[in-house]
């Protein structure tokens, strides 16, 4: 037997709107996860937002802003190529590679100087222009490889044409 455990997603068929979320999330992933941009927190996050998957942080911006402190101690130079955004309702699903320099602490590890690079699942939900909740999945061990530079086959998850 399958079961499957959908949260609610608010029905929206309004293409401008799907659009719009669309541009919260690529403002988002620019703003506040490339170049670290504080003020953007206060724009495109809701004061009750609820990270779902970025391990020990507390709900609302405050949250937020002490975790990208912490990752951005942790790795310089980073890139995040988006290869697809998909919007539902008040959700979008962001499929992208996200690459850095570790050259701090982070994920438990000194820095190495090692550069990485992973495929990641983001989906973002979205309420009046701001991002309410967030879900993250990636290859940790994948990550953690590169980290450590141990060389082996890379496990990829998405498959990314192009590439």
């Amino acid at each position: 037997m399958t079961t499957i455990e959908r949260a609610p997603i608010e029905t929206s068929t309004d293409r401008s709107t799907l659009e719009r979320n669309k541009e919260v999330v690529r403002q988002l992933i620019d703003r506040i996860f490339v170049h670290q941009e504080d003020r953007a927190i206060d724009e495109l996050i809701a004061s009750d937002f609820v990270p779902h998957t970025f391990g020990p942080m507390p709900p609302g911006r405050e949250g937020l802003r002490e975790g990208m402190k912490r990752a951005g101690a942790g790795v310089s130079d980073p890139e995040f190529v988006i290869h697809d955004l998909i919007a539902e309702g008040d959700r979008v699903a962001a499929r992208l590679t996200t690459s850095a320099r570790h050259t701090g602490m982070f994920m438990g590890l000194e820095g190495t100087g090692n550069r990485y690079s992973i495929d990641e699942i983001h989906v973002f939900r979205i309420r009046d222009g701001q991002c309410v909740e967030h879900w993250h999945a990636f290859d940790t061990m994948d990550l953690m490889r590169q980290l450590k530079g141990v060389s082996g086959s890379r496990n990829t998850q998405i498959d990314t044409p192009g590439k």
